[in-house]
């Protein structure tokens, strides 16, 4: 069975309740029947109709007693809510729906802000990132094709922490959502010291704050991406690595880096890329390239249902 169908067929195991706003869009309302059919979720399509006016209220003064301090005024706030995304997403908060996914016709940012805002950062970590399940077609790499990018949406920069964090948390997707063991690999241009600069060391800063996080995630780093996937190149760069060429979860020093490897992954190899998955929040959220297809938003709901089981 490939990884999508076991995604699916997981999934359908407990059936969560998942929250989709962007009803103007077609692709989603095609998503919402596929979803029902197969029984991967319980949707809940966000249509005006299915907006209780009164709730609405009750969430626009709890998102303004939230943020008031930040000089936010009411006005501004009735003004975020005309948006039902962000209804979605406090509903996500108060748990009338376990998580959300949308994007279809928002951009990221505009997903993650909200999100961020209305569902919160997991105290563990205080940030969000995200990552893309990738699932390459006759790949006899990472878990036979099977990977997970990240970040890949959200922090431009990240420092040593902050890669730290996005590794934990991708690790974890890895193992809830793929039943995989992760095997991390920092990525970089330099390989166990090759280049002496700031941006390595980084990289290896990074590897040691994940193993006070967690000591017994099998990590590695800073790695060439040849020396983290491919095991004879590991063997020649890296032979004393714990992961010895075998990573499925690839940790990216920046944005540009893991949106650019992404999306050349994408295209060159006909995989299908599940995300962005935020990453770092109190419950879990998904969100879409503005050209995904039904599919996509299929699936990612399944990703969604399963973080939240």
């Amino acid at each position: 069975m490939d990884t999508i169908s076991k995604i699916r067929k997981q999934a359908q195991t407990k059936i969560k309740t998942i929250v989709l706003p962007e009803y103007e869009d077609p692709r989603t309302k095609e998503a919402v029947e596929v979803i029902r059919k197969e029984k991967i979720a319980n949707p809940i399509f966000l249509t005006p109709e299915a907006i209780d006016q009164n709730q609405k209220e009750k969430y626009i003064q709890e998102y303004y007693q939230l943020y008031q301090s930040k000089e936010i005024d009411l006005a501004k706030v009735r003004k975020l809510f005309e948006d039902n995304l962000y209804y979605a997403a406090m509903m996500t908060r108060e748990g009338k729906a376990d998580g959300l996914v949308a994007g279809a016709s928002h951009t990221t940012a505009d997903v993650a802000r909200a999100c961020i805002r209305c569902i919160g950062l997991d105290e563990r970590f205080t940030i969000a990132s995200s990552c893309f399940i990738m699932d390459v077609p006759n790949c006899g790499y990472g878990d036979q094709g099977t990977f997970i990018f990240a970040d890949c949406g959200v922090i431009p920069d990240p420092n040593a922490r902050q890669l730290s964090c996005i590794a934990f948390t991708a690790a974890e997707l890895a193992g809830k959502v793929l039943q995989l063991t992760p095997r991390v690999a920092f990525l970089s241009y330099s390989t166990k010291g090759s280049a002496k600069t700031k941006a390595a060391e980084k990289i290896a800063d990074a590897l040691a704050q994940l193993k006070v996080l967690s000591p017994k995630i099998l990590a590695d780093g800073e790695l060439q991406a040849d020396a983290a996937i491919v095991p004879d190149v590991a063997e020649i760069k890296c032979p004393n690595s714990p992961i010895n060429g075998k990573a499925n979860v690839l940790i990216f020093p920046n944005l540009e880096a893991g949106n650019i490897a992404y999306k050349l992954v994408q295209r060159l190899s006909n995989c299908r890329a599940l995300g962005p998955l935020f990453l770092g929040l109190n419950k879990p959220a998904s969100d879409l390239s503005r050209g995904c297809f039904v599919q996509d938003i299929v699936d990612c709901v399944a990703v969604t249902a399963i973080r939240a089981q």
